[in-house]
């Protein structure tokens, strides 16, 4: 979740833990072929991600996504999310669900305006008063 320069680590790298000492307070973890270990205080850097939400995986692709579809979650069928989540999926995406949300996101697509306040920042920044 944060970026480590030292271990050329970077918040969204999805590594698979291979081993636990408790009794040491260290975590190893295999990021594509290189194993790094976490110390205690490095822990709060690192997110379980049995499942990741489509904002967290942008930027990342997986071999397989299952994408959730529900009218209960009518606030994100946008389609602008649902193209997003299909585009994660490098050799297979399964979309489960109800079908009228499929359709609900489909037909939607207005984005919701995003309140970052990024120029702000950025201005800010520039003129040291960040």
């Amino acid at each position: 979740m944060r970026n480590d320069y030292d271990k050329n680590l970077f918040n969204g790298d999805i590594g698979i833990v291979i081993s636990v000492n408790a009794g040491a307070g260290t975590l190893t973890a295999n990021f594509d072929g290189a194993r790094h270990e976490f110390d205690r205080g490095a822990l709060g850097n690192l997110a379980l991600a049995y499942a990741i939400s489509i904002h967290k995986s942008q930027g990342s692709e997986y071999p397989v996504v299952i994408i959730p579809l529900l009218k209960a979650h009518f606030v994100m069928l946008q389609r602008n999310l649902l193209y997003t989540a299909i585009t994660r999926g490098k050799k297979k995406v399964i979309i489960v669900g109800e079908p009228a949300a499929y359709a609900m996101a489909v037909r939607n697509s207005e984005s919701k305006q995003r309140c970052t306040h990024l120029q702000q920042k950025i201005t800010a920044n520039m003129t040291g008063k960040f």
